[in-house]
């Protein structure tokens, strides 16, 4: 990780070491977010916690994880602070041993902030400096970024269930190895990217949005949450109750229906990393297009077949939808230069706190109507795709500046 000779040559030059290190932190990251609610059920017996206080530690943690990110962009956008990486995870570490040792409610709700307040620094963060050793490759080093995350939040439950569950809340605290790992990291990877930042001759900063264009910008950016409203209500419907459906109309075993979910991740994790990939070479704006568009027609089909075609349709689900974020990613940095750590903390925020209430929303629809009709409302909502068509081409942005 030393520092390049030419500012003008590393801008060029991929810096594979770092975004792997940054994807592997994304992953240790993740699993502790998703190792928190994966644990509710201990907590629950061990504290007696009524439905209202695990609520209130979901919402602390969200809070926390999902609000402060975009403030901590538009902070270090102005100000770029890549040495607060190991910090972040620093809070990850204290929260993990709090939750593993916790004697209080009290405690455990320090500990799932703490977890919060990491999530909320590493994100933004490291969402720039993947974009800064990328070397151009901007949806490539997005996506390696984003496949580190889906698969902590793969791992999670799991880890829960093989780990935590059999031995005991102290377990938890066996994670904390793994984030005091991450903060050596990410010390490292933080002074190669100051080292990187002060080197540069012409560093991106926050450009001022011409009159005649913020039209045209405020207007992309607010289609794009909406198609990462879209994404993440679907995401949040077969992430949380897919193993609930294929139980309930196939008759599944738990195992059965967990393999199930297992093909829609997997479809997810193949799918954020294409995304980029892809992106790099025919550009983000189509591959948003193919990605929430494009998987209306399986998503319609979905509630309708068999079990092994659904297994099948799961999987191809998860891959196109899961390509668009990191084109979305990619395609919003580029619509506000020198925004990087803001738009990062703006989408990973809004994506991750819709998709919890999305998912409890959808639980009351759910109670009310039953899952199959859950399914078939949501199998119609990438019909919002649509509104790509208001998304500027690159040439109209760039005439738009001009």
């Amino acid at each position: 990780m030393s520092t390049t000779p030419s500012p003008a040559l590393a801008a060029r030059t991929t810096v594979w070491p770092v975004l792997i290190a940054i994807s592997l932190c994304h992953m240790v990251n993740d699993v502790m977010q998703s190792l928190l609610s994966a644990i509710y059920p201990l907590l629950q017996a061990e504290f007696s916690l009524s439905y209202g206080q695990i609520g209130f530690l979901t919402f602390a943690f969200q809070v926390t994880a999902s609000l402060l990110q975009p403030v901590v962009g538009a902070v270090t956008d102005r100000h770029p602070q890549p040495r607060s990486l190991a910090f972040g995870m620093a809070s990850t570490l204290i929260g993990v041993l709090l939750l593993a040792f916790a004697g209080s409610y009290a405690m455990l709700l320090t500990g799932a902030m703490l977890i919060g307040i990491g999530s909320s620094v590493f994100h933004p963060e490291s969402s720039r400096v993947a974009r800064t050793a990328s070397g151009g490759r901007f949806g490539t080093a997005q996506s390696l970024f984003q496949l580190g995350g889906n698969a902590g939040q793969a791992a999670g439950p799991l880890l829960a269930a093989f780990v935590v569950v059999p031995l005991g809340r102290p377990a938890v605290a066996w994670f904390a190895v793994a984030a005091a790992v991450g903060v050596v990291v990410l010390t490292r990877v933080g002074a190669w990217a100051e080292g990187r930042r002060r080197a540069a001759a012409t560093a991106a900063v926050a450009q001022p949005i011409p009159a005649a264009a913020r039209p045209m910008i405020i207007r992309a950016l607010i289609v794009l949450a909406i198609l990462v409203f879209t994404k993440n209500i679907y995401s949040a419907l077969m992430s949380s109750y897919f193993t609930f459906f294929t139980i309930e109309k196939f008759g599944l075993a738990p195992r059965g229906a967990q393999i199930m979910l297992f093909l829609f991740l997997g479809g997810m994790a193949a799918g954020v990393m294409l995304g980029g990939i892809i992106g790099d070479r025919i550009g983000a704006l189509r591959v948003i297009w193919f990605s929430i568009l494009g998987v209306l027609p399986f998503t319609l089909i979905l509630p309708h077949v068999g079990l092994v075609p659904t297994g099948a349709l799961a999987f191809v689900i998860g891959l196109i939808l899961a390509s668009a974020f990191p084109a979305i990613i990619v395609f919003a940095q580029e619509l506000v230069p020198g925004r990087t750590g803001m738009i990062a903390g703006l989408f990973f925020g809004f994506a991750f706190g819709m998709g919890g209430i999305s998912a409890a929303a959808l639980g009351l629809l759910a109670d009310a109507r039953g899952l199959i009709f859950v399914f078939n409302i949501c199998s119609a909502l990438p019909v919002l795709g649509l509104l790509t068509v208001l998304l500027p081409r690159p040439a109209d942005l760039m005439q738009g500046r001009g």
